[in-house]
């Protein structure tokens, strides 16, 4: 781990190497797993307020799980994720585009009508954080579904902190990712 202003950043974001790849996987981190997307707490008023404008780029099973359960829930560690489908796995706010999920969030964003672009951890994914009082933790989320974005990634010789620079900026500043890529020229 290497400390950058109160963040311990796991050696494997600047040593691993990740590029989305779509056209392999068709975005199924947004419909696989045990829960929706981890939400910060300011994120959740943050859903409820989009809610309305984001819904007409949702599908239908999405708008029903979102006015069956809320714009967010707690999973079973009892942490607030994005709400869905069934209750589990798909994303209530994935919308479909030639065989590939989109986020219908950004989708809004994109096109000028919110914001916000996501929640962090989606827009952050493979890096989860682990938030303490005082730090956060970056660490590498390995998934076999994103086995395409690793070798990707390795073609094209792009570490996962610099294929996130976007994300890692808006979470904790240009500052910060400045500092971030000045320790990594020593390592």
């Amino acid at each position: 781990m290497i400390e950058v202003d109160h963040v311990l950043v796991s050696e494997e974001l600047i040593k691993e190497e990740f590029v989305c790849n779509l056209n392999h996987c068709k975005g199924a981190c947004s419909i696989e797993g045990d829960s929706g997307a981890p939400l910060n707490e300011d994120e959740l008023e943050i859903l409820e307020k989009i809610y309305p404008i984001v819904k007409p780029y949702m599908t239908e099973k999405g708008i029903e799980a979102v006015e069956k359960w809320g714009t967010a829930v707690k999973d079973y560690d009892d942490d607030w994720t994005t709400t869905c489908v069934d209750g589990n796995k798909e994303c209530a706010y994935v919308t479909w585009e030639n065989g590939i999920t989109k986020c219908a969030i950004e989708k809004a964003y994109l096109e000028n009508k919110i914001d916000w672009k996501k929640p962090i951890s989606c827009h952050l994914y493979p890096i989860r954080i682990t938030a303490y009082p005082e730090f956060d933790v970056l660490h590498y989320d390995r998934w076999s579904i994103c086995h395409g974005a690793c070798s990707f990634g390795k073609e094209l010789k792009v570490p996962v902190y610099k294929f996130l620079q976007g994300p890692l900026e808006r979470k904790y500043g240009e500052e910060w990712y400045k500092k971030l890529e000045e320790i990594t020229k020593i390592l």
